[in-house]
């Protein structure tokens, strides 16, 4: 009997030991994970981010200081957070631009943080449109459009801005902008690119996934126009894609629809008189068209918002960037090459850019001020030939829309290297033609004009308002291909490069 006493005995503590054992490791119960309802049209991304700590912490990350030495021509914001004078960097563009606010204050951007606060401090020429101009920059925009109607264009800015609530009268792009509040897949929430993909045959809703990464993106990293009524008040906003593809929206069928209707021209050229269009930070087109990584597959998320690593999560990282200033850890996900030989080749790219860039400016600028010649001995009395005169203006206006588009692009041409250097060669050979014949013109007439033009650069830098912005003197009128001079009277076979 004893023996069967220690038996039991030694079963029951053994069974008292395993679950012991089995308890101790055991994974402790989880505590049920809390959902986050976002309401439909919520547009505080505070509320979103109760939901996605993560992309909401790397979103906030926008306002940050970019290191400034890591990219020579998009040098970011310092710990000042200085504001680059575009103006001053290339130098003909205020000749150029001189009677448009982009004449009197023209910056590299900051970051997305950073994008009403921008509008509200920029010179007030700049905002001259109107409310309009609120359309890429405030998630309320689509409600304010539909609530205002037609005021929402024509109605002066800071009227518009102030109907947005108070506490969000500084929110720039919202996850509301780019995301579904129930499934946060990504959606397409602008009416504009909607319709501009609607006039290429292409409905909105049946994108793929990784369309969609380039394509919310191209709710604002597009061109558009603002067509105006007789009093040059703002009637709507568009892009300007009509007649053209996806995968080709070039810059040809851009001016075509530029010059297909008078409404369309924004402002008038001082230094022509020309009333002309303008391009705007044409990102998606530029991109998309037939460049090496568009072919590849690769999105604009790719390489500005690439997945990354935090803890034992991976997101993309929404501290929405150039890669060159992440240490071009995006580039590294495909090529197998150092950050340091990748980054020598952006700024090869991007150096043969400006360089390019420089030379269809200034030839066009020379062009710009041949035609105030020509005005001045109309106005004289001479007579013209007219035949010479249109064909320079035609050649003139085509050469001035491929120099806005390039400088308006914010990658100094490494989105499309081989596009920025047709574009470039293009203007160059246009408006050195426009000045041929312009000179022929002026000669028939009996004017004479000097081989070397003087631009009058400096008056047109100075001649911009109070406000004055910092800019880089290492590149302070110097080309960067041969640091000559930027400044000196040029001509046909002067002129830089």
């Amino acid at each position: 009997m004893n023996w069967r006493k220690y038996v039991l005995s030694f079963l029951v503590l053994g069974s008292l030991v395993g679950w012991v054992i089995l308890v101790s490791c055991a994974p402790q119960k989880t505590e049920p994970v809390k959902t986050v309802t976002i309401a439909d049209g919520e547009i505080d991304p505070a509320v979103w981010g109760k939901a996605f700590p993560l992309e909401y912490d790397y979103w906030l990350k926008t306002k940050e200081p970019r290191p400034a030495h890591k990219s020579k021509y998009k040098p970011g914001y310092d710990t000042d957070l200085i504001i680059y004078d575009k103006l001053s960097e290339f130098p003909y563009m205020p000749l150029l631009f001189n009677g448009w606010g982009f004449g009197v204050e023209y910056n590299e951007p900051r970051g997305h943080f950073y994008m009403i606060t921008d509008q509200l401090e920029v010179d007030p020429s700049r905002l001259k449109a109107g409310g309009v101009c609120l359309s890429c920059k405030t998630p309320f925009a689509p409600k304010l459009q539909k609530e205002m109607g037609l005021a929402y264009f024509s109605d002066p800015y800071l009227d518009v801005h102030a109907k947005i609530p108070k506490e969000f009268q500084q929110l720039g792009v919202s996850c509301i902008d780019c995301h579904d509040n129930k499934t946060q897949s990504l959606q397409l929430s602008r009416g504009t690119l909607q319709k501009a993909l609607a006039d290429m045959g292409k409905d909105y809703k049946q994108v793929s996934r990784q369309e969609a990464r380039m394509l919310v993106c191209a709710q604002c990293h597009v061109s558009y126009i603002i067509p105006k009524d007789a009093e040059m008040h703002s009637t709507s906003v568009f892009f300007p894609w009509q007649g053209s593809k996806v995968g080709n929206i070039s810059i040809e069928n851009i001016v075509k629809v530029l010059k297909s209707d008078p409404s369309y021209l924004e402002w008038k050229q001082n230094v022509t008189g020309f009333k002309v269009g303008f391009i705007r930070h044409p990102e998606y087109e530029f991109f998309t068209t037939n460049s090496v990584h568009y072919q590849a597959g690769v999105a604009c998320a790719d390489c500005h918002m690439p997945y990354t690593k935090v803890g034992a999560n991976k997101i993309s990282d929404h501290n929405v960037m150039s890669p060159l200033k992440n240490e071009l850890k995006a580039c590294q996900q495909c090529h197998t090459e150092s950050a340091t030989w990748l980054t020598s080749q952006v700024v090869a790219i991007q150096e043969r850019t400006v360089s390019l860039m420089n030379r269809a400016g200034y030839g066009t600028a020379v062009a710009a001020k041949l035609f105030e010649t020509a005005h001045k001995a109309q106005a004289e009395g001479k007579t013209l030939d007219k035949n010479l005169y249109d064909r320079a203006k035609d050649l003139y206006l085509e050469a001035l829309y491929r120099v806005i588009f390039i400088g308006a692009e914010n990658s100094i041409g490494f989105h499309n290297p081989s596009e920025a250097g047709r574009i470039c060669g293009d203007a160059v050979a246009m408006a050195a033609k426009s000045e041929a014949l312009l000179r022929q013109a002026l000669a028939g007439a009996g004017v004479e004009v000097p081989a070397d033009i003087n631009l009058e650069m400096a008056k047109y830098l100075n001649d911009r308002g109070n406000k004055k912005l910092k800019f880089r003197p290492e590149f302070e009128f110097k080309d960067p291909y041969n640091n000559q001079d930027l400044l000196t009277p040029v001509s046909s076979l002067g002129r830089p490069g």
